[in-house]
């Protein structure tokens, strides 16, 4: 059986009231991209904070194995690392 490479599930870690957050979002939408969204005092974001993943600046976008972005998202350099 032939595999079928997945893109990775994208994690955004959010805070509540946090507008870097909502602005995190709106940087997304427009790129297409969709990202199971976690609140940083959740027990999974723990997990992936225990593996490395620092959590500084929130939001911070995650693939689960490193940070594709943190604090204020640039739409023009996620497109560009992403390649979209």
């Amino acid at each position: 059986m032939i595999g079928v490479m997945r893109e990775p599930e994208l994690l955004l870690i959010t805070a509540p009231d946090c507008h870097l957050c909502a602005h995190a979002r709106t940087v997304l939408t427009a790129l297409g991209l969709s990202a199971r969204e976690l609140d940083v005092s959740h027990r999974e974001a723990a997990d992936i904070a225990a593996r490395g993943i620092p959590f500084a600046f929130l939001p911070v976008l995650t693939d689960g194995e490193r940070v594709l972005a943190y604090g204020r998202f640039s739409e023009r350099r996620l497109r560009k690392d992403l390649g979209r």
